[in-house]
């Protein structure tokens, strides 16, 4: 796994079906592409859609999610990751500010929900994904957030530090336990707040998309990345 950071960093190159020959110019396997995180910038939005379109098999849903998102002044961390060679978008994540009703504590932490992360299918499997997470959380943590919520599989983001959110008293608006997931970004920001986050009104828009179901795990925040 290459160091995550927001900037230049190194990935593998792995090929996905048959292995291309040198003579095509391409890149031999073992090889690595050089890639950056950055932030996300006005002039990405068509790249990005087209990240989320294929990553979704299609769906416009999580496409239109990110927009609504950036129009609404509701993303207050998002991130693409482009090749160095050529500029290229392969990917992308957003982090949004969810609220925390009937908490327990007086002075409840910001919290951010990570929703949606998308890597195009062809550069998947290179951990572009994790670094674009890692990175992401870590741009929360310098934004001021204290936690961040995801809804997705327990077995990939419990490698960031994600947790049963249940364990820290909180719940969520669709009836999720096990998929639903939390992590401290200050020391103790969770300690006795407790309460159910409310993901804001752009996610309504997403149609039958329930995270409760894990219908797409890709939805909930892991397109295979």
């Amino acid at each position: 796994m290459p160091s995550c950071r927001i900037g230049l960093w190194e990935v593998p190159v792995v090929f996905h079906g048959r292995p291309r020959r040198s003579r095509t110019g391409r890149p031999r396997e073992g090889a690595t592409l050089r890639v950056e995180i950055r932030p996300y910038r006005d002039e990405d939005a068509p790249a990005v859609r087209r990240v989320h379109s294929r990553a979704f098999g299609g769906r416009e849903d999580e496409a239109r999610l990110v927009e609504s998102l950036h129009a609404a002044g509701a993303a207050p961390v998002s991130l693409v990751a482009a090749l160095d060679s050529d500029g290229l978008v392969v990917g992308h994540v957003l982090f949004s500010p969810v609220e925390l009703l009937d908490g327990r504590g007086d002075d409840p932490p910001a919290v951010a929900g990570l929703a949606p992360v998308a890597v195009l299918p062809e550069h998947q499997g290179r951990g572009i994904g994790s670094c674009l997470v890692r990175d992401g959380l870590e741009a929360c943590r310098g934004a001021g957030y204290g936690a961040a919520v995801v809804l997705g599989e327990p077995g990939y983001y419990s490698r960031f530090g994600f947790e049963r959110a249940s364990a820290k008293g909180l719940g969520n608006e669709y009836g999720a336990d096990e998929h639903f997931m939390a992590v401290e970004l200050a020391d103790g920001a969770l300690g006795g707040a407790g309460g159910t986050v409310r993901y804001r009104k752009e996610f309504g828009g997403l149609g039958d998309w329930s995270p409760a179901r894990g219908r797409n795990r890709a939805a909930t925040g892991r397109p295979g990345t």
